[in-house]
């Protein structure tokens, strides 16, 4: 098992290093310099070059990467200069509110699309089956944006029960209490979330349950409970681990499209006024982390499969 992981972590470097060439060389087409944006549009051509030279910008795209990948190691992440604050700090400042949204949401989701996928498997082509599968296909085809204002429009606008914005409260107890305006955002990522797992959660339970050791356990009897509970959840499940380590950049990336329709200030919020303001370090910063979480949610996932498959050790 320690070959296996030791390859996969040195796959991982190796595929780190090439995403952050790509983001770097990407950015670098649609914003050269940052001149622009600190100097003002009517900065003339001297004093913008007066300003790269100072600050590195007319170097080779090769030494700026060097110097960024050096600055990186040192955790510098840049710095943002429309908001003339460092991009650790920007991030420092909303990571906890991603954390905390997409976490939540990411945990409701496990806690209805597991047992909901076994009872579709277990149950399938009854009419709860048929109604699962049909509302999960609607959910899961629909635009996040658009479920959105479909739940602001009903729950906040016409009954007036909930909050059109996530909570704006800068303690993270405060949001954990606030409920009345965190629930429209949790719920829009929830079911997103859970129209995914539980179709995949389905399949890999449909498929469990024809194998041999199943039929065996029904064959001697074995009640119908412990045939589920024993036998098919922790197999069936296993896939599942994929999932939710593919799912772990989200806990501090969040959700671009749900915090910018709630105007909830976290790491999407924050990217999308950087978009807007063209703030060249900030995006990067933001695209490198969501591709470093990426990375490590599919390590985490390897690990959680080897420990929980002995089968994938041999390999």
């Amino acid at each position: 098992m320690s070959a296996y992981l030791v390859r996969r972590f040195l796959t991982s470097i190796v595929v780190l290093i090439g995403v952050s060439i790509f983001i770097f060389a990407l950015l670098h087409l649609i914003f050269p310099s940052p001149a622009i944006v600190v100097l003002g549009p009517r900065a003339n051509r001297v004093t913008i070059a007066a300003w790269n030279q100072q600050n590195g910008f007319d170097s080779t795209w090769i030494v700026q990467y060097l110097h960024y990948m050096n600055n990186l190691l040192h955790g510098n992440l840049g710095y943002s200069y429309r908001l003339n604050q460092s991009v650790a700090a920007l991030f420092g400042g909303v990571w906890a509110r991603s954390a905390y949204l997409s976490g939540i949401s990411l945990l409701f989701a496990v806690a209805i699309a597991v047992p909901l996928g076994i009872y579709q498997a277990v149950r399938r082509n009854t009419l709860g089956d048929t109604v699962a599968t049909s509302l999960a296909f609607v959910t899961y085809a629909m635009p996040v944006f658009f479920l959105a204002y479909i739940l602001i429009q009903v729950f906040a606008l016409s009954l007036h029960v909930l909050g059109y914005e996530g909570s704006q409260s800068t303690s993270i107890p405060a949001i954990f209490a606030d409920w009345h305006d965190m629930t429209l955002p949790i719920a829009s990522l929830t079911l997103l979330t859970v129209a995914s797992f539980s179709r995949y959660m389905r399949s890999t339970a449909i498929d469990t349950l024809s194998h041999d050791y199943i039929k065996a356990a029904r064959a001697k009897g074995l009640p119908e409970r412990l045939v589920l509970s024993r036998h098919l959840v922790r197999n069936a499940c296993l896939p599942m681990v994929t999932l939710i380590g593919l799912s772990i950049p989200t806990l501090l990336a969040g959700n671009l499209i749900t915090e910018t329709v709630f105007n909830y200030k976290g790491l999407g919020l924050l990217f999308y006024t950087s978009l807007n303001n063209e703030d060249y370090n900030v995006l990067l910063a933001y695209t490198l982390v969501g591709a470093v979480l990426t990375i490590v949610g599919n390590l985490v996932a390897d690990i959680a499969l080897t420990i929980a498959d002995p089968r994938i050790r041999l390999a």
